[in-house]
């Protein structure tokens, strides 16, 4: 009887991971989709809890109910308090923790599995393989710990520790040489036989690559990674769920793992990269510096009355946030600036490059957080061939996904990367806080373009002060 409620409650909570699942690629039902996935991996808990065959001692329920409520309060305060700006690193440390999981449920099983064949081997009991069951622990401990140490590498890179890409001497040899001992260490375990200490030496080994597998990667290149690693992540639990034969686990697994390569697949081919030039060639290195030196021509700024007078008798305007819309938390104030425009009969949308902010659907989030209307936030491939009619391009805090360089530049680190193709709208407004390079680290064109005008400050001071001239019109 209780197995049989047992594999309902793993049912309820599959169900609920693909609807939740489905909910949250709109931004309108993302939250009521959060919140049934997590009905579900509530319902799929306590039923492993109270249903598994197992005797009830009640020092391991406090332990296990006392380490819930931790976790439980630890995540809500954090996940609360985070700015949105922090909300990628916040993302990649969660994703961590879960690589984590992973790797030590593997270690744990891989102790019992020790300990059974010694006690077979003690009482003359010769125990057939499960081969099935070894390669699930190892690449769930593998995998689990790559997640890990490679997610707690992009937390440093995107919390500004380690701000640049760290190349070693033919580092993609020495990743590569890694990689093989790490799987290679592995299946001779498997294979061989081993013990805790050796199994602990491929924890370590694991945890070396993923550290080796991350800190080269350019900072314009961690939405990728961050996907990437979100997939590691799911496929590592898919291991536990083939290693417990728990349905839920092996269904929430393969969703996190499928979706998390799918969406690194998509941001790849909007950046027409493949995904081992991201991994082995990543951009923000010495090359992007170099190409600065070639760029020539002048800037023009413009004032805020005049910026004022434009906008407001504009019939087309388009805005592209970026991580520097994040940075100053004017999200709040563009949504004013976008209804004032529209009570002016000025038709207002949101041009959303796959790759800006710092992690996938970056700008999506902040934009929901305002309340902006979901219908209103275009992709590239739609918005780009609107840019000829488009009176005024306001760019906020945006880069790198809007440089021409990507176009015309055959030297620079980013070209052939599609990007928002701004230049083409009638004026091109670019609020930045000053003339630094993006998170590429190479200039932009668009900003010497003469249709280009600089509108220098802070996100939200500039734009609160936009708003409020423009009311005088």
């Amino acid at each position: 009887m209780k197995q049989s409620i047992l594999e309902i409650c793993y049912l309820i909570g599959s169900v609920t991971f693909i609807v939740g699942l489905k909910m949250m690629g709109n931004a309108k039902t993302a939250r009521k989709g959060n919140l049934i996935g997590a009905v579900g991996m509530t319902i799929a808990i306590l039923g492993t809890i109270f249903l598994v065959e197992h005797a009830f001692n009640p020092l391991i329920l406090s332990l296990i109910f006392g380490a819930i409520g931790l976790g439980t309060v630890v995540g809500w305060m954090t996940a609360k308090k985070v700015q949105m700006t922090k909300m990628p690193e916040l993302v990649s440390m969660f994703n961590g923790m879960g690589g984590a999981c992973a790797a030590l449920i593997s270690l744990i099983e891989l102790k019992h599995h020790y300990h059974t064949l010694e006690d077979a081997a003690r009482d003359g009991i010769q125990l057939p393989t499960q081969y099935g069951t070894l390669i699930a622990i190892f690449l769930g401990l593998i995998i689990g710990s790559i997640s890990f140490s490679g997610s707690i590498i992009a937390y440093l890179k995107l919390n500004g520790t380690m701000n640049k890409p760290i190349r070693l001497p033919q580092y993609n040899i020495i990743n590569l040489l890694v990689m093989i001992a790490t799987f290679g260490f592995g299946a001779y375990l498997m294979f061989a036989g081993g013990n805790m200490i050796m199994a602990y030496g491929l924890f370590a080994l694991a945890l070396l690559y993923g550290i080796l597998f991350t800190i080269p990667i350019g900072g314009a290149d961690m939405p990728v990674v961050i996907s990437l690693l979100n997939s590691f992540t799911g496929l590592a639990a898919a291991f536990g769920g083939f290693l417990y034969d728990n349905k839920a686990m092996l269904t929430g697994g393969i969703l996190v793992g499928s979706a998390g390569t799918l969406l690194t697949l998509i941001m790849c081919k909007a950046m027409n990269r493949p995904l081992s030039n991201v991994i082995f060639g990543a951009f923000g290195g010495s090359n992007a510096a170099a190409s600065n030196t070639d760029v020539k021509g002048s800037i023009k700024d413009i004032q805020v009355s005049d910026l004022a007078v434009l906008m407001n008798y504009s019939k087309k305007v388009v805005i592209v946030p970026g991580y520097g819309l994040a940075v100053a938390q004017a999200q709040h104030i563009i949504k004013e600036l976008e209804n004032l425009l529209e009570e002016r009969g000025v038709e207002v949308k949101y041009a959303i490059h796959p790759v800006a902010g710092r992690m996938p659907g970056h700008m999506n989030v902040l934009l929901a957080e305002s309340n902006v209307s979901y219908d209103k936030l275009v992709e590239m491939d739609e918005i780009n061939p609107e840019f000829e009619q488009t009176d005024v391009v306001l760019i906020v805090g945006a880069n790198d996904v809007v440089n021409p360089a990507a176009k015309t530049d055959p030297s620079s680190p980013i070209y052939g990367m599609p990007i928002l193709e701004v230049d083409k709208a009638k004026n091109v407004i670019v609020n930045k806080r000053s003339m630094n390079a993006g998170y590429a680290g190479i200039d932009n064109l668009l900003f010497y373009d003469s249709k280009c005008s600089m509108f220098f400050g802070d996100a939200k001071k500039a734009l609160t002060e936009l708003v409020a001239e423009i009311k005088t019109l």
